[in-house]
């Protein structure tokens, strides 16, 4: 069973981020989606990072607003592969 992890910095990266969640459950891919913040939640950025292998995760997808923060940061602690996921907003 593969396992997908999606982080986004916050609440409004959501409607972005659901493009991929719909397309990894079409492809019967489970996904975990959290909200995770580099600068409002550090910790728990690096304990998601950290613990993400022993929930199986194989791969995560980490979006962002306007900054590259959440996945460089989280790239250091973990154990797979941090896909970055720039998010353009729109005015």
């Amino acid at each position: 069973m593969i396992k997908v992890g999606i982080i986004m910095g916050s609440q409004s990266d959501l409607p972005v981020m659901e493009e991929a969640i719909a397309f990894l459950k079409k492809l019967n891919i489970t996904v975990e989606v959290d909200i995770v913040s580099a600068h409002r939640t550090p910790e728990k950025m690096m304990s998601y990072g950290a613990q993400a292998h022993k929930r199986g995760l194989k791969v995560i997808i980490a979006g962002a607003g306007g900054a590259a923060h959440l996945r460089a940061r989280l790239q250091g602690g973990v154990r797979r592969r941090v896909r970055p996921r720039q998010i353009c907003l729109r005015a």
